[in-house]
C-alpha cells in the first residue's frame, strides 16, 4: 500500500491529442485576504510521469497557506486512493478525506473483478467512511462521457449505494456529474438525499443552478469557471445564493486560467475565487468569507 510520502498514480503527460502538455508550474497568485477551503482536491495524483514532479503533501499544503488557502479537503476515488486519503487527513490536520468508488471505478471493477470484489469495495468503503477524519461520501454520481450503456446499471448501482451509506452515517455526499444532469437528479429524488449534497465541479446550467439551490444543495465551483467559453457557470454563479457555493481546484487536473493545461493544485484557488466573486458582483473578501462559512457548514470545522 503507498504511504503518503508517494503518489498512488499519475496524470499522463500527454493530452488525448498525443502532443505533450505544459507541466512547467504556475506561480504563486496574489494571496487572498481572507482564508478559504479547497474543498475537492486529489493530492495523490502525480501530474506527468516523472515521479520527481509530484508536489507532495507538505509542499502542497505550504505552498496553498501562503496565498489563504488553508484547508484541503483530499478526495479518493478509488480503494488505493481512499486508503491514501485517509492517511493523508490523520497525519495532517489541515486535511480532512472524503471516500468513495469514482462512478467509473464500479463498472471496471465489476467488469474486471466481479460483483463479489465490488460488493467487497463497498463494505470497505463503507468503513473508511465512518472513520472522523472522513467527512464525505464521494466522488460518487453518474459520468455518462466515459462510461458506456453497457456499465450504467453498475453505476446507477453504486450511485443509490453511495448515498445509502452517505444517509447511514449521516454524512454529505459528494458528487460527480458528467453529461449525466437529469439522471443524477433522477437518482438523487427516487433515493432521497442525505441532508447535505455537493455537486462536485458543477457543469450544470443556470435552471439547474435554481434547482440544486432550491434544495438547499451546495454547487462546488473548479476552474472550469474561469474558462473563455464557461459563459453558462459564470451565470449560474449568480443566481445562486452565496451561502450554496463552494470552491475546488480538483487538483491536479482543471487548472485556472490563465494556466489552463499545466499542472493544478490548491495554491491556485485565488484565481477561481476571484472570477466567482466577479461573477456573483460581490467583494473578493466577501466571497471568500462565504466560501470558507460554507465549507465549514459542509464538512465541518477542523
Amino acid at each position: 500500500m503507498a504511504t503518503i510520502d508517494e503518489p498512488v498514480r499519475a496524470r499522463a503527460s500527454t493530452q488525448e491529442s498525443g502532443h505533450s502538455r505544459d507541466l512547467e508550474r504556475p506561480p504563486l497568485p496574489d494571496p487572498l485576504r481572507v482564508p478559504v477551503v479547497d474543498t475537492h482536491c486529489h493530492l495523490d495524483i502525480n501530474d506527468g510521469d516523472d515521479a520527481g514532479s509530484w508536489l507532495g503533501v507538505d509542499e502542497a499544503l505550504a505552498r496553498a497557506a501562503t496565498v489563504g488557502v488553508t484547508r484541503i479537503v483530499q478526495v479518493g476515488c478509488d480503494l488505493a486512493s481512499a486508503r491514501w486519503s485517509v492517511q493523508a487527513a490523520s497525519a495532517h490536520p489541515h486535511i480532512v478525506a472524503t471516500v468513495a468508488l469514482h462512478p467509473n471505478e464500479a463498472p471496471r471493477i465489476a467488469a474486471s473483478e466481479g460483483l463479489a470484489a465490488l460488493e467487497a469495495a463497498y463494505r470497505e468503503i463503507a468503513e473508511l467512511a465512518a472513520l472522523p477524519q472522513v467527512r464525505a461520501v464521494g466522488e460518487t454520481g453518474l459520468d455518462h462521457f466515459r462510461t458506456g450503456d453497457d456499465g450504467r446499471v453498475v453505476q446507477e448501482e453504486s450511485f443509490r449505494r453511495h448515498i445509502s451509506i452517505a444517509k447511514s452515517l449521516g454524512k454529505p455526499v459528494v458528487i460527480h456529474d458528467r453529461d449525466a444532469h437529469d439522471d443524477v437528479i433522477r437518482v438523487l429524488e427516487s433515493e432521497g438525499p442525505p441532508d447535505v449534497v455537493v455537486f462536485h465541479c458543477y457543469s450544470g446550467d443556470v435552471e439547474m443552478a435554481r434547482y440544486c439551490a432550491d434544495r438547499g444543495w451546495y454547487l462546488s465551483f473548479a476552474g472550469t469557471v474561469t474558462f473563455k467559453n464557461a459563459k453558462s457557470l459564470r451565470e449560474a454563479v449568480a443566481v445562486v445564493p452565496l451561502e450554496r457555493i463552494l470552491v475546488e481546484t480538483d487538483a491536479p487536473f482543471l487548472t485556472p486560467m490563465p494556466f489552463r493545461g499545466r499542472p493544478n493544485a490548491s495554491y491556485l484557488v485565488p484565481h477561481t475565487v476571484r472570477v466567482l466573486a466577479e461573477a456573483a458582483a460581490v467583494d473578493e473578501d466577501l466571497m471568500a468569507q462565504a466560501l470558507w462559512d460554507n465549507a465549514q457548514r459542509v464538512f465541518g470545522p477542523w
